[in-house]
């Protein structure tokens, strides 16, 4: 048996660390051995971890994604967003080098640890420097990232997070950007997935069994990692940004939520405006690149939600939140208004005839599932 002082030797052994480690708290008080004996059928029947929230608030832009953020801002932002309801929170180191994380860290220290649910990921191993490099951070904290999808990554990670936040406790870790469009990986992803799915993904089954997280998954922007983690390990929830929104969702449609289906994965919709273009900023996704004709496309479907006394944003985020295999979704906001309204948007019905002009005008698939109204 594990005992817990053995697993926190184990965490820090070989891992540089200073000062007082926090405690890594376990949500029951004794480790299981299931993964060792279950049968794949079982491990298909065993329950998944499941968000208790169905939208929550995205991090990067209170990690200065594409332009700074005041620390005022992100703290009335956060606030803001509490006030309307939200518990549950996304960031990862990786944005704004940090910065995201202690921002987030900041508020919630005063919020009591069981009101609110929250993910941060791993995969990134942050250092100092004077020289940060170039991404899509403005002013980012003075830190260079090292990737390591190896299980001692994963624990030197979670560690480094805990310390950036000042919180005891992480509900959920996604493997971030172990995926094709990462600039740095491109082509060789396949090799760190490799790694991860010896390391990275078997330790985090680990500390979910532990006690020490609820559950674990991808942070990804494309399909394919999602649909090969499926493959080799079980994960219990999946963020997939950009790939299923107003805009394009088809292909998750075929492909992505059927297999997740299958496994009992549930997926968190990351980037559901498409990093603001679906809010009315022409921007799409993180690449900046907008695909020809959906300018125009928004327009027609910001034309329908009017016509119907709604609006683009709305309609926006309770497509993405539709589908049964989406357990969250998670908009980013850099304000206090922006945060509420996003969140009043997730309040707010959206009339069945919106639903049925998208439809008719082939303006969404035929197959896309729509909210249940009632």
């Amino acid at each position: 048996m594990i005992t817990r002082r053995h697993f926190l030797t184990n965490t820090l052994k070989g891992v540089a660390l200073t000062g007082t480690a926090p405690l890594l708290t376990p949500f029951w008080s004794e480790p299981s051995k299931e993964s060792e004996i279950m049968t794949e059928d079982q491990k298909i029947a065993r329950k998944h971890y499941r968000l208790p929230y169905h939208s929550g608030l995205g991090g990067v832009a209170i990690g200065n994604g594409f332009k700074p953020t005041s620390d005022e801002d992100a703290e009335q932002a956060l606030e803001a967003a509490w006030a309307q309801g939200v518990r549950y929170f996304d960031t990862s180191p990786w944005y704004g080098l940090g910065l995201s994380e202690r921002r987030f860290g900041h508020f919630l220290k005063n919020q009591k640890r069981e009101d609110y649910v929250l993910s941060t990921k791993v995969g990134r191993i942050l250092k100092a420097t004077k020289t940060p490099p170039k991404a899509l951070w403005q002013n980012p904290s003075p830190f260079q990232h090292t990737y390591d999808y190896t299980a001692s990554g994963v624990r030197r990670s979670v560690e480094d997070s805990l310390q950036r936040l000042g919180l005891d406790s992480i509900d959920i870790v996604f493997i971030h950007d172990l995926s094709p469009d990462n600039g740095d990986l491109k082509e060789r992803w396949t090799e760190q997935f490799e790694i991860a799915a010896k390391g990275a993904m078997p330790e985090l089954t680990k500390m979910r069994e532990e006690g020490i997280i609820k559950g674990w998954g991808l942070g990804v922007n494309t399909i394919e990692p999602i649909l090969k983690t499926l493959e080799v390990a079980d994960p219990d929830v999946c963020l997939s940004a950009t790939q299923y929104s107003l805009m394009y969702h088809q292909d998750a449609l075929d492909r992505l939520f059927p297999a997740c289906e299958k496994k009992d994965v549930s997926i968190v919709v990351g980037a559901p405006l498409n990093a603001g273009f679906l809010a009315g900023v022409d921007r799409y996704n993180y690449s900046g690149q907008m695909p020809e004709g959906y300018k125009q496309k928004r327009e027609k479907i910001s034309a329908i939600a009017k016509k119907h006394g709604t609006d683009l944003r709305t309609v926006a985020l309770h497509f993405s939140a539709a589908p049964s295999v989406v357990s969250a979704v998670i908009p980013g906001a850099r304000t206090a208004q922006q945060a509420s309204e996003n969140a009043i948007s997730m309040k707010t019905k959206v009339p069945a005839e919106v639903w049925q002009e998208l439809k008719a005008q082939k303006l969404i698939s035929e197959q896309a599932p729509t909210p249940k109204l009632g």
